[in-house]
C-alpha cells in the first residue's frame, strides 16, 4: 500500500514551502488525492532532495521570525508529557507495523513452500511457478531500493514527535503545532484568525471540538467547560496544545466585521526614528488583554484625554501582543509632537480596535501586487507578513512609491525578503517631487510610476493588487489599475491618512 502524505507535511519533508509543492500539483508534476501525495510520486519530483536540508523552509521561517516577533517564534521542545505521548504512540505504530510485516513473512513463506510443491508438476505449472517467484523476488527487490523512501519515512517519524499537523473543520486550514506552543499560538502563528478572547484561559472564546486526534492540557485554565462541552470534546486551545495529528471544528473570522471592537491599555515599548520623518512606535499590550485584529486594519490611539488619532497596524496579528505603528512627525501636528518630544517608555496608551476593511482576501489563490505610497506601507507591511505566514500566494510584488528616496523609510525590510524569498520581488519606485502636494498632476506622476507594473505585469487581469496611501494618490492608482484591464473586485484600497 502506498504511504500517503498530506500536503503540509510533505512540502516540510522535502523541504520546499507549500506554495512551491502546490504549484507542482497544479502545473500537473505531482498528483494529488484528496489532498495527499504518494511519498514515492514526491521523491519523483523531487529526485535530489537533501533530507538534511531545509533550505527553503528555513529561510522562510527566518523572515517569519524577524517579521512576527521573538514570543512567536520560541524554539523547544514539547512539553515532556506532549513528547512522551507522542513517542509512545509512535512505539505503539511501529509495533503494529512490525507485527503486520511477520505476518506478511509468513504468508510469504506460505507462498514459497506452495510454489515449490508445484514444482513436481507438469512443463506450465513449473513454468507458472518459476514466472511468479521471480515476479515475487523483483517486487521485494524493488521495495528494498526505493530511493530515499527510508529516509522519508524517518524524517516524517521524526516531524511527527516533533510537531503536530492540524486541520480546521470547516475552512479546511492546515497547520503545524511546534515546541511548547499551544493549539491557538501555532494558529496565530500561521496567520489564522482563530476566535479567541483573552488567550489565558479566563473566556472560553476559544474553545474548539476535538474532531480526530488527542489534545492535551498545558497551562491551566479558569474557564469550566461543562459536562456536556467536555463528553462532545471541547478544550481551549489556549491552554491545549495537541499530542497527534488532530481534526478540530473552531470558528474563524473570515471578515472584518467578525472581530468586536475592543478597548485596551498598552504600554510604549519603544519610539524610533526612520527616515527623515517617521517615527516607529512599539507597543506592548497586557498579556491576558491582547488586541485581536486582521491584517491590514486600523486601531486608535489616544494619549490623555486630549490627543488621538488613527493609524494602521503595522505588526502581523500573530504577535497579537506587540504592535508596531508608523506615524509621520509632521510639523505643527499635535500628536506626532507629542510622539516625537514627550511620549516616553512605559507610558500608558489606550488603544481601540480593530478598525477598517483593508484585509487579505484569504479564499483568492491569485499572485498578490502591493503599492504602497509613503506610510502606506505599514498596514502593506501586515498584510504581507499574513499573505507569508498562509504561504498560499503563488507570488508577491511590492512596489513602494515614494516622493524621494529618504521616504523610502525601512529600506531594508522589503530587501531581506527579496533576498530571502524566491516567490518574493521588491520594487522601489522613487518620484524625485513631492507625489501628495503636485496638484494637479497626480493622475501623470502616479501613472509614470506605476508604468513599471504594466511593464513587468501586461496582463493584470490575474493578480490581487492591494494598494494603500493618501487618498488623492488612491484615486489616481485606481483610474490606473483600471484602465489597463484590473477587474474591480480585484483591487483592494487603504487609505492611510
Amino acid at each position: 500500500m502506498p504511504q500517503l502524505l498530506n500536503v503540509c507535511r510533505a512540502a516540510r519533508l522535502v523541504g520546499v514551502t507549500r506554495v512551491a509543492l502546490q504549484k507542482k500539483i497544479k502545473d500537473g508534476n505531482l498528483a494529488s488525492f484528496d489532498g495527499m501525495v504518494v511519498a514515492e510520486d514526491l521523491l519523483r519530483v523531487y529526485p535530489d532532495v537533501q533530507f538534511e536540508d531545509n533550505t527553503a523552509f528555513e529561510r522562510v521561517a527566518q523572515i517569519k521570525e524577524k517579521a512576527f516577533g521573538k514570543r512567536v517564534f520560541e524554539r523547544s521542545l514539547p512539553d515532556k508529557e506532549v513528547l512522551a505521548a507522542r513517542l509512545t504512540g509512535l512505539g505503539k505504530e511501529l509495533a503494529e507495523t512490525q507485527v503486520a510485516l511477520n505476518q506478511y513473512r509468513a504468508i510469504a513463506d506460505g507462498l514459497e513452500k506452495q510454489l515449490k510443491a508445484w514444482d513436481g508438476g507438469g512443463e506450465e505449472v513449473q513454468a507458472a511457478a518459476a514466472s511468479l517467484r521471480m515476479w515475487i523476488h523483483q517486487e521485494l527487490a524493488a521495495r528494498d531500493t526505493r530511493a530515499g523512501l527510508p529516509s522519508l519515512t524517518l524524517r516524517d517519524s521524526f516531524l511527527r514527535v516533533m510537531a503536530a499537523h492540524v486541520k480546521i473543520w470547516p475552512s479546511g486550514h492546515e497547520f503545524f503545532v511546534e515546541g511548547a506552543d499551544t493549539l491557538l499560538e501555532a494558529a496565530l502563528r500561521a496567520g489564522l484568525a482563530l476566535n479567541y478572547g483573552c488567550s489565558n484561559g479566563n473566556c472560553g472564546q476559544c474553545k474548539a471540538r476535538v474532531v480526530e486526534g488527542q489534545v492535551m492540557k498545558v497551562r491551566p485554565h479558569d474557564y469550566v467547560l461543562s459536562e456536556a462541552e467536555k463528553s462532545s470534546g471541547y478544550a481551549l486551545m489556549c491552554s491545549n496544545t495537541a499530542v497527534t495529528d488532530v481534526v478540530i471544528e473552531a470558528g474563524e473570522a473570515q471578515f472584518a466585521s467578525d472581530i468586536p471592537l475592543q478597548y485596551i491599555t498598552a504600554h510604549v515599548k519603544s519610539i524610533d526614528q526612520a527616515g527623515d520623518d517617521m517615527l516607529i512606535l512599539n507597543l506592548q499590550t497586557p498579556r491576558n488583554n491582547r488586541l485581536r485584529f486582521l491584517s491590514g486594519q486600523n486601531a486608535i490611539l489616544q494619549f490623555g484625554h486630549a490627543l488621538s488619532a488613527e493609524f494602521p497596524v503595522a505588526s502581523c496579528p500573530c504577535d497579537d501582543c506587540n504592535l508596531q505603528f508608523h506615524i509621520r512627525n509632521l510639523p505643527g501636528n499635535p500628536f506626532s509632537d507629542y510622539v516625537a518630544t514627550k511620549l516616553t517608555s512605559g507610558e500608558a496608551v489606550m488603544v481601540e480596535g480593530p478598525k477598517g476593511g483593508f484585509v487579505l482576501h484569504e479564499d483568492s489563490t491569485r499572485p498578490l501586487i502591493f503599492i504602497a505610497f509613503g506610510a502606506g506601507f505599514a498596514p502593506v507591511k501586515s498584510l504581507m507578513e499574513h499573505a507569508m505566514a498562509l504561504d498560499v500566494a503563488e507570488s508577491v510584488h511590492l512596489y513602494w512609491v515614494a516622493s524621494h528616496e529618504v521616504n523610502l523609510y525601512l529600506p531594508n525590510w522589503p530587501r531581506a525578503w527579496a533576498d530571502a524569498l524566491d516567490n518574493f520581488q521588491y520594487t522601489p519606485l522613487v518620484a524625485g517631487t513631492d507625489l501628495e502636494t503636485a496638484a494637479g498632476r497626480q493622475e501623470s506622476l502616479v501613472g509614470g510610476l506605476l508604468q513599471h507594473i504594466a511593464d513587468d505585469y501586461p496582463a493584470l487581469g490575474g493578480f490581487d493588487v492591494y494598494v494603500a496611501g493618501p487618498e488623492l494618490l488612491l484615486d489616481a492608482a485606481r483610474k490606473w489599475l483600471l484602465g489597463r484591464g484590473l477587474p474591480d473586485a480585484q483591487l483592494i484600497l487603504g487609505v492611510v491618512r
